[in-house]
């Protein structure tokens, strides 16, 4: 392949790991939106890597902070962000601001959520979300909501009724249901309930290893087969010895398209595009936030301290161009890796979004 095709990353960070403020931002259980540091390098770097867009994460996921309040600032805070790097970074509420972000050459910033409770128990919340530029809403984090159930819930949580009611919101809003980090019944019941199609931003095949946080074959094939997306993450979650190689990316990939077909899959790294320069410091950050996680019960089966939350051999400003050469090496057409790299998410969000 001569040159990079369309990436779009289904959910990632904007984020210089390696500035002071964001390396303390690591020890915490709640980093805010301020900490993260959109740097020179940070933008210089995205760009350098090809990337077209990314799905962030913005609002309430965990702990004490007011879900709603703090939800609304944090999206004051990227509005912000993105107005001082006009030349760098696109706000997108719609696919054909994507298309401007390739052809300009800067970013897609798409707006997303990993926790719905933001809503709390009012429904129209949605759309003053979608008002402000939200395009992606998943469910539940690890642990049950008032929406369903978690990764880390028991395994028989169900969808609530409440769940169905922001589903139809979500739908008639046009917004991306993203069921990353649900369990499987929340997840089953959420795709056959949803009139539009549904995604799975940022996940792994629990066929290849039986995690939580990985998708069985069944909720694979059933959010593909509804018309959906699959994004495989760069994360420990891909190997059982927590140890995740790019070698393990590949295989996980290999297996999505294999069950949910070539048109349904992408990617999701859960990560940023700079890598951190310093990792023997960073161990001791990342063993402070794993011990915050556990303490408040809010982490993953599979996170260990001595378990990076990225793929040490696939990071950095060449981690899709490398991405790329090894699925290429795997037998790969051009058209199946434009595909996977980002043309299938952008097909999706046709399906979903209204321009």
């Amino acid at each position: 392949m001569t040159g990079l095709p369309m990436i779009i990353n289904a959910l990632g960070q904007l984020d210089n790991p390696n500035d002071p403020r964001s390396q303390a931002a690591a020890s915490e259980l709640n980093a805010t939106s301020e900490q993260f540091t959109v740097d020179t390098r940070t933008l210089t770097e995205a760009r350098a890597s090809g990337l077209t867009a990314v799905n962030i994460t913005l609002g309430y996921v965990m702990g004490d902070l007011p879900p709603y309040e703090h939800t609304l600032h944090e999206i004051d805070v990227w509005d912000g962000i993105v107005a001082r790097h006009p030349e760098d970074l696109l706000k997108v509420t719609s696919v054909a601001d994507i298309e401007t972000a390739a052809r300009e050459g800067r970013v897609g910033v798409i707006y997303g959520f990993q926790n719905a409770e933001a809503v709390g128990d009012d429904v129209g919340r949605v759309a003053v979300f979608a008002e402000r530029g939200v395009r992606v809403v998943q469910l539940t984090y690890n642990q049950a909501n008032h929406l369903g159930g978690g990764s880390m819930a028991p395994g028989d949580t169900a969808l609530s009724a409440f769940g169905r009611e922001v589903i139809d919101a979500l739908n008639d809003r046009n917004l991306m249901v993203d069921l990353s980090h649900s369990g499987e019944r929340t997840c089953l019941e959420a795709t056959r309930h949803s009139a539009v199609p549904v995604s799975i931003n940022h996940t792994g095949c629990r066929a290849l290893t039986d995690l939580p946080r990985n998708k069985t074959d069944e909720e694979l094939r059933l959010v593909a087969s509804r018309g959906g997306f699959v994004g495989i993450y760069f994360m420990p979650f891909l190997s059982p010895t927590g140890h995740a190689r790019a070698a393990d990316v590949v295989e996980h990939i290999v297996h999505a398209v294999n069950v949910c077909g070539e048109d349904h899959v992408g990617i999701g790294t859960d990560g940023p595009v700079t890598a951190i320069d310093d990792l023997d410091a960073y161990r001791a950050h990342l063993a402070e936030h794993v011990a915050r996680r556990q303490q408040a019960g809010v982490s993953a089966a599979g996170e260990r301290a001595d378990t990076y939350p990225f793929v040490v051999d696939l990071r950095g400003v060449d981690q899709f161009r490398e991405l790329v050469r090894l699925l290429e090496g795997r037998g790969f057409s051009t058209e199946r890796i434009e595909k996977i790299m980002g043309r299938n998410f952008l097909d999706y969000a046709r399906r979903v979004w209204a321009d």
